[in-house]
């Protein structure tokens, strides 16, 4: 057993469950995580049924692109989840899909603002545009980059679909259903014409806090295990 099984195992769960929950449908979508020490992750295949998935069928890249383990193409996007963990040291879990209602402000080009205390403290104080690239493409990937500093944890990929990350795998899942309900609830506010409130900028500030807190103690562990192994 190699040890790159635990990842593998964690983004083969992932995808089957997030299709079983009807946020992964057909072949697409990816799921994603860093492999803990190295420059490199365990992503899902290209063009490949999730429910059919082995093991043996996540592959392992390093972020130059080098394959690590597994016989499969790599999907497509494996560029754009390279790009957040090269940016984001806090990230250890990246979950691109195209499900439904989020989806539907990728396409009238209208980022989800800071509506509720939950959506804050997970996804940050916006849930941003980031401007349309080909799938698979280094402008995708390069447009994402560009994004990245504001800190949050989920982005609208325009006329394409979202990605969510987090520090672990249970909190991209959770991120994931999270933006989801924020979605639906935003559509449907607005489609009553009546005036939506907001949370202030104190609170939203106030809870973005709480996650900046996660994302800066995850990158401490970090630093020290690097020290500790070069101790």
């Amino acid at each position: 057993m190699s040890h790159y099984q635990p990842f593998k195992q964690q983004v083969l769960d992932t995808c089957q469950e997030l299709t079983h929950q009807g946020y992964l449908i057909g072949t697409g979508g990816n799921v994603s995580i860093r492999i803990e020490g190295e420059e490199a992750l365990a992503i899902t295949p290209s063009s490949r049924d999730y429910l059919g998935l082995t093991l043996d069928d996540i592959c392992v890249y390093a972020f130059d692109k080098t394959p690590l383990e597994g016989e499969l193409t790599p999907s497509i996007e494996t560029g754009m989840h390279t790009a957040v963990y090269q940016n984001r040291p806090d990230v250890n879990a990246v979950i691109h899909t195209h499900q439904p209602t989020a989806s539907v402000f990728t396409i009238i080009n209208t980022p989800i603002p800071a509506l509720f205390d939950e959506q804050v403290t997970q996804l940050g104080d916006c849930v941003e545009i980031v401007p349309y690239g080909m799938s698979g493409s280094p402008d995708l990937a390069g447009n994402l980059a560009a994004r990245l500093d504001n800190q949050c944890n989920a982005y609208l990929l325009q006329n394409h679909g979202i990605i969510c990350m987090g520090v672990s795998m249970d909190v991209a899942k959770t991120n994931i259903k999270v933006l989801e309900k924020c979605a639906q609830v935003y559509q449907a506010a607005l489609a009553t014409g009546k005036e939506i409130t907001y949370l202030s900028k104190e609170s939203a500030d106030s809870f973005f806090g709480m996650l900046r807190s996660e994302q800066r103690k995850e990158i401490r562990r970090k630093k020290k295990l690097t020290r500790q192994s070069n101790d």
